[in-house]
């Protein structure tokens, strides 16, 4: 493996990745924290309805927002070209204005629906109007434009370290409330002030760091990005791509806390949680991979010996993580959440093949986009969403949460397969063979 410390783009990929391990590491264990403190302040139902108000805003910016990061790369990934400068300003100006109108748009939508469809996601009463108040923060959430700024001028260390800030303080503001004996509405206002925080301050490093290397001047909100060709398609691709998948985070959640109630919305995110853990090497490598995969030729070997090459280093450590989940998720539940959460190991196993096919699985998507094939994820994700709610419901009534946790495996790996048959065909279009 010596020779490959020699590519400069691999070199490159795990300096960036270890930026963004070390500070996963410290967010993770402050997740946990809050995790654990949230769910021993609260008990197991009214944690779950805390889970439910708080997943409800994460759909709703999951189904309208943009995920602009991704045109700030595809369009301005070569900034430090100077005659890409003009490309790289005018991607921001529109990333920039996506995320505004989605933000407020979702803002407004997500209010509105509230009243209308809550009851039917296990949220009545006073939960109702909580979920309302909490998407005032869509506007901000997600930070995406600042977040595309900061690895396309490759700055992973300072978006890295920015997301280690709201884990953290939430994490000690929710043992002071667990000490305290603080209520659920005490709970709801650490999310939401957490959350907002780290958003504005991520906008702030972005704008920061553009005045840092003059770059501001020129950057216009725009929804016209003539000179950007395909900007509109991509955008719009990379959008619903997002939003079907956002359908498997806090939608599920808001499914599972409709068809089996609070309690279970509680279980199922702490199992999805743990499993996340396991696949956060293959997260990691992913966010740093697609800005150096941009600057290549995709018709030489190069790109797809790099693919080959971040695979094998993201199974080393997801393996070893799944290795960790598996022996000791069940005593790591027990000790940490107590007896009553100890129903989620069952629906923990079946998650854990999810990092097995992430592993794999993870230069996919940003190797269509690069190959200026959105419309592949798009396709793979709206078959796979399909087969999702095909069978969720079914498994969910007959098997709880192991049929709910075995629904989210089969989509995944309809996903996979899909992506994988596109791709195979790409490489053949682009190596001529």
């Amino acid at each position: 493996m010596k020779h490959w410390i020699k590519d400069q783009h691999f070199r490159s990929l795990l300096k960036n990745t270890s930026y963004l391990a070390i500070s996963k590491g410290v967010a993770a264990i402050a997740s946990l924290a809050t995790l654990v403190f949230a769910g021993r302040g609260l008990g197991l139902a009214t944690f779950g309805m805390l889970i439910l108000i708080v997943s409800y805003s994460q759909a709703a910016s999951g189904l309208s927002r943009f995920q602009s990061w991704q045109i700030v790369i595809r369009y301005g990934g070569r900034v430090d070209e100077p005659d890409r400068q003009a490309d790289f300003k005018t991607a921001t100006g529109f990333a920039f204005a996506l995320d505004a109108v989605s933000g407020l748009a979702g803002m407004v939508v997500a209010i509105a629906l509230a009243p209308l469809i809550g009851p039917w996601l296990g949220l009545t009463g006073d939960n109702v109007r909580y979920a309302m108040l909490y998407c005032a923060i869509l506007p901000t959430m997600a930070a995406a434009t600042p977040n595309g700024v900061l690895r396309a001028l490759d700055r992973f260390d300072l978006s890295s370290w920015q997301q280690t800030m709201t884990p953290i303080f939430r994490a000690l503001l929710t043992i002071l409330a667990w000490a305290q004996g603080w209520t659920l509405t005490a709970y709801l206002l650490i999310w939401f002030v957490t959350d907002l925080g780290g958003d504005l301050y991520m906008w702030f490093l972005g704008w920061r760091e553009l005045r840092r290397r003059d770059l501001l001047k020129g950057i216009k909100p725009t929804l016209r990005p003539t000179s950007l060709p395909g900007a509109w398609p991509f955008a719009i691709q990379v959008n619903l791509t997002s939003s079907l998948q956002s359908a498997w985070g806090p939608v599920a959640r808001l499914i599972v806390g409709g068809l089996l109630g609070p309690a279970s919305a509680a279980l199922y995110r702490i199992a999805g949680s743990l499993a996340d853990s396991a696949q956060k090497p293959a997260d990691l490598i992913a966010r740093a991979y697609y800005p150096e995969l941009i600057r290549m030729d995709l018709t030489t070997k190069h790109p797809w010996k790099f693919m080959k090459r971040a695979i094998i280093a993201s199974a080393m450590f997801a393996g070893a993580a799944i290795l960790l989940m598996l022996l000791g998720g069940k005593p790591l539940l027990g000790a940490a959440f107590g007896k009553e959460f100890l129903p989620a190991y069952a629906p923990l196993l079946v998650l854990l093949g999810v990092p097995l096919l992430t592993i794999v699985s993870f230069p996919l998507p940003s190797t269509l986009y690069a190959l200026d094939r959105p419309d592949v994820p798009l396709k793979a994700r709206i078959i796979a969403t399909l087969g999702y709610f095909a069978v969720i419901g079914p498994l969910a009534h007959f098997s709880g949460l192991q049929g709910a946790a075995f629904a989210y495996l089969l989509a995944n790996a309809l996903l996979v397969l899909t992506m994988v048959i596109y791709l195979r065909t790409e490489y053949r279009r682009v190596r001529g063979k």
